[in-house]
């Protein structure tokens, strides 16, 4: 079921499996009509033919039977050298042994017809036997001589067979004692005393041949037509990652085009709205560093070395704020392409000198699409902060269609529950040690959240923080 969803999860390939259907389906439908209909019409004309060939015997049988038995074997001979008989005819002391084609519903139908006319106009009281032959096992005259033994000239005038080799049908009635009248003709066209055949394998082989030219044709112009509505999801997929993207082509079917167009007019919105929010951030935190150095200077012109020093303790505290709201932005705001990162060659430069503390465990060159710097900048967060109070690492990478997992486990003491979010917080330390601002894991979060993933802690049950980050893959 996994592998249906995936292979019909494409516009295209929805579009040609229903396509594939509705050929098959109206094509069918259109045979079986016109395969009706047809066959209708031919029984209609072969029960009609074989009407005629009833009567036509019943006349036959009728002049043989008047004529004088002396008269019968040169009106037999005058029929084979100049014709007049639409029978092959012959007097046979014996009943000449007939191999039948294969039965059917018609082929009964037609000999039921056939006696029933031939009773109806001679009576009963004769043997008369009925049955329909192949041209090549046609047996004449008598049980050990074929038709295609005879002259040609025999049945020039009554069984001219057709290339297509139609059923003989062969009458053979009791005249008298040991004298058996024997007709044989070819049956009109249609020939239809086969089972109907619903779709034939010529009409199959057409079917397949006008479903293929038909599926290329619509994949070219899906294809063709799809490749915008392709090129913006790609663009919607990357735009949490890169602000930066020009506009996109405003091109393909007029859905495609107003749906382009509106991911522009969002996409110019947004940027224009980050980017004054940039500069007034960045202005802002600027422009506190004058006045700050302002209130230094009069504090050192108190008389009160006490005020003196709990206004430099205060100022220190809003420096250290505003260097630290820069750093976030600095640190955050990483301005680069989109591009393929080669996982396995990032997460070697990270360890670097490091080896011995870190432990990777990817076995294949994963490739993820993404900012290559700023995830190394995250990544580079998270495994120092291990190293720092873990002493040590293991990465991991596992991989599926729709996402990247990165696992970093350190082996330290890990946190608490209440402080699994707090960490994430600016300024928020667990640790009493001097060194950094409590800025890593945030940081590393607004980055890993602006690739639309997320961060989760957990403690490990043997032991150790586990940090788990989970990367969507584009569209």
């Amino acid at each position: 079921m996994t592998y249906l969803k995936k292979l019909f999860g494409s516009l295209i390939s929805r579009m040609l499996l229903l396509t594939i259907v509705s050929v098959f389906l109206a094509q069918g439908l259109t045979s079986l009509f016109w395969v009706t209909q047809l066959a209708d019409t031919e029984k209609n004309v072969v029960l009609v033919n074989a009407d005629n060939l009833a009567h036509s015997a019943v006349s036959t049988i009728s002049f043989f039977q008047k004529l004088p038995n002396d008269y019968r074997h040169l009106v037999l001979e005058q029929l084979r050298e100049l014709g007049g008989s639409r029978f092959f005819v012959s007097l046979n002391k014996e009943i000449i042994n007939i191999n039948p084609i294969n039965d059917s519903q018609l082929k009964q139908q037609v000999l039921g017809n056939i006696k029933q006319i031939v009773h109806k106009k001679l009576g009963n009281q004769r043997t008369l036997l009925l049955e329909f032959s192949n041209s090549e096992d046609l047996h004449v005259i008598n049980n050990d001589i074929l038709l295609k033994d005879l002259p040609p000239s025999w049945g020039a005038y009554n069984l001219i067979i057709p290339s297509v080799k139609p059923p003989i049908l062969v009458l053979q009635m009791e005249l008298s004692d040991n004298e058996w009248l024997y007709l044989a003709a070819v049956l009109p066209p249609p020939y239809l005393l086969d089972d109907v055949t619903f779709i034939s394998g010529q009409q199959i082989a057409s079917i397949i041949i006008t479903t293929l030219i038909l599926l290329l044709f619509i994949y070219m112009i899906f294809h063709w037509q799809t490749k915008p509505l392709k090129n913006l999801a790609l663009a919607v997929g990357e735009f949490s990652i890169d602000f930066t993207k020009p506009p996109l082509a405003e091109k393909g079917a007029a859905e495609v085009v107003s749906a382009t167009r509106a991911f522009n007019h969002m996409q110019h919105k947004l940027q224009s709205y980050i980017k004054d929010r940039e500069v007034l951030f960045r202005s802002v935190s600027h422009d506190l560093k004058t006045p700050i150095t302002r209130l230094r200077l009069r504090a050192e012109l108190l008389d009160d070395e006490k005020q003196t020093d709990a206004f430099n303790t205060d100022l220190e505290d809003l420096e250290m704020l505003v260097k630290a709201a820069l750093q976030i932005v600095k640190d955050t705001d990483i301005h680069e392409n989109v591009t393929d990162i080669n996982l396995d060659k990032l997460l070697h430069q990270i360890v670097g000198p490091q080896k011995q503390k870190i432990n990777l465990h990817i076995n294949t060159d994963l490739v993820y699409r993404g900012k290559p710097h700023a995830l190394k900048r995250a990544l580079s967060n998270l495994i120092d902060n291990g190293i720092k109070y873990g002493g040590s690492v293991d990465v991991m990478v596992k991989e599926s269609a729709h996402s990247l997992v990165i696992i970093i486990r350190d082996n330290g003491p890990g946190i608490s529950a209440d402080a699994m979010e707090a960490v994430f917080t600016p300024y928020v330390r667990l640790h009493d040690d001097k060194q950094g601002h409590g800025l890593g894991l945030g940081i590393a979060r607004n980055i890993i959240q602006a690739h639309g993933g997320n961060i989760y802690l957990f403690n490990h049950p043997k032991g150790g923080l586990e940090v788990c980050i989970k990367l969507p893959r584009p569209y």
